[in-house]
């Protein structure tokens, strides 16, 4: 499966206040850098097929905080891992919203209809976030492509862009995508299979990350010894993938999630329903 980790940038002096979009030259303040600082220690052992951002300053600082970070992978030529960008998972467009104050549009009659049925939305002068959800999910996907279905890699972005992502992960409608809590600089994963994505965290904000180092190579049977699940000298089958346990999985534990650690934070409802 290709692991996709998705974070959404740290805290800006106006982060909750101004709908930024693609306000320029808004960078990280001094939390939003101790924030980054700190997933980047937490990242410090993960392998990283790549890194990726959004155009914007502060996912680009936060993403390149992250890269300073990385002890191996591919690096540039001052020694740290590059950050490549891609303007598709730059944030939504919100035209003649851009750079208002969220308790001024929240007075505006649209908002309603953002909170209500945010599929139907186009914003004025702007992009209609269905719009938004698809170009996300198309970057991830064809990032996927390109990295193979081994890779790890990091995706930096905003939280609109990275919760239109989980709602596709989760097959959720758009009209529930605000149901998704994604806090600046917490960490998301969603493992893409060959059957259907798995979200293995939402809005992570602490905690180990052991779960996602490589799981170590499994040796190999003695010829002609029986395996749990089948047997390896005629090829039957072998004990279901996580990509095809029925039920849930109750009861069933796969290599790698010896080490699991997450701890998403408690579901605090933000103060508006559009994250700048």
């Amino acid at each position: 499966m290709t692991t996709v980790l998705l974070v959404r940038h740290g805290l800006t002096e106006v982060t909750g206040k101004i709908l930024l979009g693609w306000t320029p030259g808004v960078g990280l303040d001094d939390r939003g850098r101790a924030q980054a600082a700190a997933l980047a220690d937490r990242l410090a052992e993960i392998p990283l097929a790549a890194i990726v951002s959004s155009p914007l300053d502060r996912c680009q600082q936060t993403a390149q905080a992250i890269a300073e970070r990385r002890p191996a992978g591919p690096a540039a030529a001052g020694g740290h891992q590059p950050v490549q960008t891609d303007d598709r998972v730059g944030e939504c467009h919100y035209g003649d919203w851009t750079g208002q104050e969220l308790a001024v549009l929240a007075r505006d009659p649209l908002w309603k209809i953002v909170q209500s049925q945010p599929s139907a939305i186009t914003f004025p002068g702007g992009e209609a976030l269905r719009d938004t959800q698809a170009r996300g999910v198309n970057a991830v996907r064809e990032w996927n492509a390109r990295l193979g279905p081994d890779a790890t890699w990091l995706l930096c972005s905003h939280g609109d862009v990275i919760r239109t992502v989980v709602a596709d992960a989760l097959g959720m409608h758009l009209d529930m995508y605000h149901r998704i809590t994604i806090d600046p600089c917490s960490l998301t994963v969603v493992r893409y299979g060959e059957h259907r994505p798995f979200v293995r965290r939402i809005n992570d904000i602490g905690g180990s990350v052991a779960d996602l180092l490589p799981a170590p190579p499994t040796p190999a049977p003695p010829a002609g010894a029986v395996t749990e699940g089948g047997s390896g000298a005629d090829g039957a089958s072998a004990a279901p993938g996580e990509d095809e346990i029925i039920g849930g999985g109750a009861g069933v534990a796969p290599v790698a999630r010896a080490a699991s650690g997450g701890h998403p934070s408690p579901q605090q409802p933000p103060a508006a329903r559009l994250d700048p």
